[in-house]
């Protein structure tokens, strides 16, 4: 933030685990179900009944504190958070406080002013999720659906490094991309399996002491958490030079009128009446479990980047894009090794026209129309000079919307590149003499005038003829 002021942000990152079943029962955690069909008498919060901890949510906490260098708790407690709300049945919620799973990570991100910058990860601690209230189609009244109560949660709490909404955005997903390439979770923001909370102060620019902080509950979206700080940010400092104060309280972010506004005054811990689970073992985990996890790590997004650079010289930001998800950097390298143009050239068709089409429908790289082999055949008959560039971009559309191969497509609409010198020579010669003004024009010093015989050849040629011996014999013609 320019000017007078320091923003100061946290993040606390929620992210749904993805097990089949829930943290402390048996009952289904898939989504989409009909409104409490999958809340059995644990969840319900029922007397008499007894939670029992689910081995895999233990093991998926494990795996990503070790993906962000942090330490592994040898004994962890699970603790009751204590508060009335319509969609927690027990009257309280099983989370961990004191002792969390997993402590003290890092990552790293691009600060806002282009270099590399640590974010320190305070915490990663397992909970269940509260149930759902729904306010649609009730009247005056709120249905109350519990098929999440009991879904895994790993709340995973950043230190108060972030300095500006964009930093913020640049950390959540990495965060994002880092769960997704365990396969911790699935990261679907629309269905609420990855949602953060962000705290937010100012403070006068060189002052050390922190500002009272406000927290934005629930924002699901990258879009929203951008906005939501950005407004909270402007909203604070105006607060305070008219003279006001800050006030410690949980605001909720309006996506409708782009703005932020008071929910409750916030909680401090001790209103919670945190106490250890009496129903709960204490959670212990030995060395060799660690290493055996340790074991499963896949490839992580910033190894996998610098491999890209080194091993196919890309581009670093080409790379970065690709690694952002494990989907579209295993499409990117089945492409590579299936063309053989230039890596570069394959990292091109993946970060322009196939992303634009799946932006523009709204689909992800899994569901191309075009798979890597596909795509391939495309590449490979720019590369072997049987098409243009721009030909092949016709191609591309009617392979997307049609189906079928480079080749069958090439094929069946006569779309081969012209390459025989003659033929080429004979459309160059006609152009020239078509146009003797632009002709004179470019001898006496005008060189931007080949463009426009370049395009009046590819015009001619229907946009077939090889561009390389086009602009090579319009240079040695009009020389």
């Amino acid at each position: 933030m320019s000017g007078n002021w320091e923003v100061v942000i946290g993040l606390e990152i929620h992210c749904q685990l993805a097990t089949k079943s829930k943290i402390f029962s048996g009952a289904s955690t898939a989504y989409g179900a009909d409104p409490n069909s999958q809340a059995c008498l644990v969840d319900l919060g029922y007397p008499g009944v007894l939670p029992v901890l689910n081995a895999e949510v233990v093991r998926m906490a494990t795996k990503f504190g070790l993906a962000v260098n942090a330490s592994i708790a040898p004994r962890s407690i699970f603790a009751r958070k204590n508060y009335f709300y319509p969609d927690l049945p027990k009257g309280y919620q099983i989370s961990q406080y004191e002792l969390p799973i997993v402590e003290g990570g890092e990552l790293f991100i691009h600060g806002d002013d282009g270099n590399e910058k640590r974010i320190g990860i305070t915490r990663a601690h397992l909970e269940e999720d509260a149930g759902k209230s729904v306010h649609e189609g009730f009247g005056d009244s709120t249905g109350i659906d519990l098929n999440r109560a009991g879904t895994p949660l790993l709340e995973i709490v950043s230190e108060p490094d972030l300095r500006s909404a964009k930093e913020a955005v640049a950390y959540m997903k990495k965060i994002h991309s880092i769960v997704r390439y365990l396969e911790i979770s699935d990261g679907n923001m629309q269905e609420g399996s990855f949602r953060c909370d962000a705290n937010v102060s100012v403070r006068p620019r060189g002052q050390t002491k922190l500002g009272t902080r406000a927290e934005l509950k629930n924002l699901n979206s990258f879009r929203f958490v951008e906005k939501a700080i950005n407004f909270e940010i402007e909203r604070q400092i105006e607060l305070i030079e008219d003279g006001g104060e800050v006030v410690q309280e949980t605001r909720l972010y309006d996506s409708d009128k782009d703005e932020t506004r008071s929910m409750r005054s916030k909680e401090e811990a001790n209103d919670y009446r945190y106490f250890p689970d009496p129903d709960l073992l204490p959670v212990e985990i030995d060395e060799s479990f660690v290493e055996a996890v340790r074991q499963t790590l896949p490839e992580l997004p910033d190894v996998k980047q610098a491999r890209f650079v080194e091993q196919y010289d890309l581009k670093a930001a080409d790379a970065e894009i690709l690694t952002g998800s494990r989907a579209l950097s295993d499409y990117f390298e089945k492409l590579a090794a299936a063309t053989d143009a230039k890596p570069q050239v394959a990292a091109n068709w993946v970060i322009g026209d196939l992303s634009a089409l799946l932006n523009k429908e709204g689909l992800e790289i899994q569901e191309s129309r075009i798979d890597a082999d596909a795509l391939a055949g495309l590449v490979n008959r720019i590369n072997d000079n049987t098409i243009s560039g721009k030909i092949a971009k016709e191609v591309f559309d009617a392979m997307w919307s049609d189906g079928g191969s480079a080749d069958d497509i090439i094929e069946a609409k006569g779309l081969k590149q012209i390459t025989d010198t003659s033929a080429i020579e004979a459309i160059v010669d006609a152009v020239i003499a078509a146009n003797p003004g632009q002709a004179a024009d470019y001898r006496g010093g005008k060189d931007k005038l080949l463009g426009f015989f370049v395009g009046q050849v590819m015009k001619e040629t229907g946009g077939k003829a090889n561009p390389g011996q086009v602009n090579k014999l319009l240079k040695e013609k009009l020389g």
